[in-house]
């Protein structure tokens, strides 16, 4: 074949494809282009807002601390002993007597040392209950009215029952020489009584708010505004907006949140924070317009460039479809006739770009062709002799291939047959070393427990050793009790015996009073006194004899109780013997345990040793079960792709037999085909 070089790239199809391309590629990158500004905008505006939300969260921590200073400066003033005690005393006093204008004159001293201390503060009122004014100190001078029962204000701090009220900016403030101001109030309670004294109200100059938001900026044409619960505006750098609507208005959603951020409809992005001090929030206004001001020159370029990218694809298109598609219309005539069996058509194209080519490849391929039908016509004859002989040729194979496929087939049966026994066997070696695994847990179970046993039998074995011991002693000790008590009732007897002798003795020591009473009577009055002396004989006779008869009868219950104890120790000895013998038989019986336990205790030795080499032996068939199992299923597989092999093979002959017919058939066809081309 001929080649054909370009002398010029730029004369390339190639490269005008590619400049093509290179302008549909550009339009459709710069269609990407204003998809990611507006991507690019969203993400801004999402980034934006949570950057926004932050700072507005930060300042407002930074405004609660600010707030809570305030906060305290009205405790400490609420809890000053000295203020309290002068309060304390007002209510007492006549208005107009020295003593009040007194208490007044040291209120106002001690209330411009805290204003004159504290440079925030430009105001401080005190107020009675009732509204009307008792001292008013700082810069103000004065207040609006002497009388404030009736302003909003007022009723707001009463109805706070003792929390810090927080009042509302206003332009013109809470005293005549006020400007710009908002006030904390708080009732002035007495820490003893928790009365309420007066009325504190704390006036602040805005500027210190103002402070506060001139120091954030959120962005181009951005406004930070400190607004209530009831959306007024308590802060703002322009005071002619005190006191009155805020621009951007919050849900009552939004005011129970603590903070949040969201788009207006008419696409300012706006954060704000709640205090939980004040219940003021610091809202901060952005205009989506200010973010993304630069971001819309990107889209207006974006929007030219696109239109320009447009133009050039569609000039580029009508060029190339004009330098190309006419030759290849022509070229496509040619090839419709060369298809129809003309093959002396050339299309002699002389241009040197990729069109040029193709006519050239064109003519070469039109002669190739001719050659190769000359040559077809030649051998159509020779493949018809060789298609006579192939098809005598795939009988014979055929009818072989059907013989090794039947005996494939056998060989395959049994070969499964094998696979499913050895797999059987696998799964029964795998059941037996399971339970040669329980069999050996059961037998381990068994030597500690029968440890166990063994120990607790020689343990059992040294108590019953100990209780012999002491059941003896305990034995000594009955006998022992038993000769005390026998040695008990012979000291009793011999009691009994003194005390037979001692009534004796009572009896005669009363016949010697009778006998000296009746010789005292006959003396007459000589012997009075010794009638006397032998009448106490008598009665000490008496006592003695009572005395003698209760000392018998505690001795005769000292000797019926020794008795039975004689008693219950006689019935107790023969138990304790038993006792003993029980306790010997026992301790027998321990000693067997022990010793029969040891024995068991190596046969069970004899048994793991037994257990552990039948496990051995388990893992070992388990082992050859498993080889066994491979072989069979590798035989297995290897006999069935042998067996689809065969019927493969025996396919194939099949089709080589119709394969072979068609071919005759094709050859007689390919030479009444060959006869209508042109050469």
């Amino acid at each position: 074949m001929k080649q054909v070089k370009l002398e010029n790239p730029v004369k390339s199809v190639g490269m005008k494809l590619f400049l093509m391309f290179f302008a549909s590629i550009l339009f459709f990158v710069l269609i990407v282009g204003m998809i990611s500004y507006s991507v690019s905008k969203s993400v801004i505006k999402n980034k934006v807002a949570e950057s926004s939300l932050q700072t507005v969260t930060q300042a407002g921590q930074k405004l609660d601390f600010l707030y809570q200073t305030f906060d305290e400066t009205t405790l400490q003033i609420m809890l000053n002993k000295e203020l309290q005690d002068l309060l304390d005393k007002l209510p007492n006093l006549d208005p107009s007597s020295y003593e009040a204008l007194d208490v007044v004159r040291q209120l106002t001293d001690k209330l411009n040392v805290i204003t004159f201390s504290n440079k925030s503060i430009k105001t401080l009122h005190l107020y009675r209950p009732d509204g009307k004014l008792i001292v008013i100190t700082g810069s103000g001078g004065n207040t609006l009215s002497d009388n404030a029962s009736n302003t909003d204000w007022f009723k707001k701090i009463i109805e706070g029952g003792g929390k810090v009220a927080w009042l509302d900016s206003k332009a013109k403030g809470y005293s005549s020489n006020s400007t710009n101001t908002f006030a904390v109030g708080r009732l002035m309670r007495n820490t003893l009584s928790n009365t309420t004294s007066a009325i504190l109200v704390l006036e602040l100059g805005n500027e210190i708010l103002n402070k506060e938001i001139k120091g954030m900026s959120l962005g181009d044409d951005s406004k930070v505004v400190i607004t209530s619960g009831s959306n007024k505006n308590i802060a703002t750098l322009n005071p002619d907006e005190l006191e009155k609507d805020a621009v951007i208005q919050l849900t009552k959603e939004q005011l129970d949140e603590e903070h949040g951020s969201f788009t207006t409809d008419d696409d300012h992005l706006v954060a704000y924070y709640k205090s939980n001090i004040s219940g003021w929030n610091l809202v901060g206004d952005i205009p989506v317009s200010a973010l993304v001001k630069d971001a819309k020159k990107i889209f207006n370029y974006t929007l030219l460039i696109a239109l320009f990218a447009a133009v050039a694809a569609v000039l580029i298109g009508l060029f190339v479809a004009r330098m190309i598609g006419r030759p290849l219309v022509n070229l496509r005539n040619l090839m419709q006739q060369g298809a129809k069996g003309k093959l002396t058509v050339r299309a002699n194209y002389t241009t040197q770009d990729e069109i040029g080519q193709l006519g050239a490849s064109f003519d070469t391929m039109m002669q190739q062709i001719t050659t190769l039908v000359q040559q077809t016509s030649a051998s159509a004859q020779q493949v018809f002799e060789t298609a006579t002989e192939l098809t005598n040729s795939s009988k014979v194979t055929a009818t072989a291939a059907r013989e090794i496929a039947v005996a494939t087939d056998e060989i395959s049966n049994g070969a499964a047959g094998l696979a499913t026994e050895s797999e059987k066997g696998n799964e029964l070696t795998q059941h037996i070393g399971m339970q040669m695994k329980n069999v050996i847990e059961a037998n381990l179970e068994m030597g500690t427990a029968a440890a166990d046993v063994q120990s607790s039998s020689e343990q059992g074995t040294k108590y019953m050793t100990e209780l012999i011991g002491k059941t003896n002693l305990t034995e000594e000790m009955i006998r022992s009790m038993v000769d005390k008590v026998d040695n008990l009732k012979d000291s009793t007897r011999s009691i009994r015996k003194i005390l037979d002798v001692l009534n004796n003795m009572t009896k005669q020591t009363n016949i010697l009073s009778l006998n000296a009473t009746i010789e005292a009577a006959r003396a007459g009055a000589a012997g009075k006194g010794f009638m006397v002396v032998a009448d106490e004989i008598r009665k000490l006779a008496d006592q003695s004899r009572q005395s003698i008869d209760v000392v018998g009868q505690i001795t005769e219950t000292i000797q019926k109780e020794i008795d039975e104890t004689v008693k219950v120790l006689s019935t107790a000895t023969p138990i304790f013997q038993e006792q003993i013998q029980a306790v010997k038989e026992a301790d027998t019986i321990f000693k067997q345990v022990t010793n029969h336990m040891g024995g068991f205790i190596q046969q069970l030795s004899t048994v793991s040793d037994s257990i552990s080499t039948l496990e051995q032996s388990q893992v070992v068939l388990s082992d050859a079960m498993t080889n066994v199992s491979a072989v069979a299923e590798e035989s297995l597989a290897t006999s069935e792709e042998v067996a689809s092999l065969s019927s493969e093979q025996l396919s194939i002959s099949d089709g080589l037999v119709k394969l072979s017919d068609k071919l005759d058939l094709l050859s007689k066809s390919l030479n009444e085909t060959l006869s209508k081309f042109e050469i």
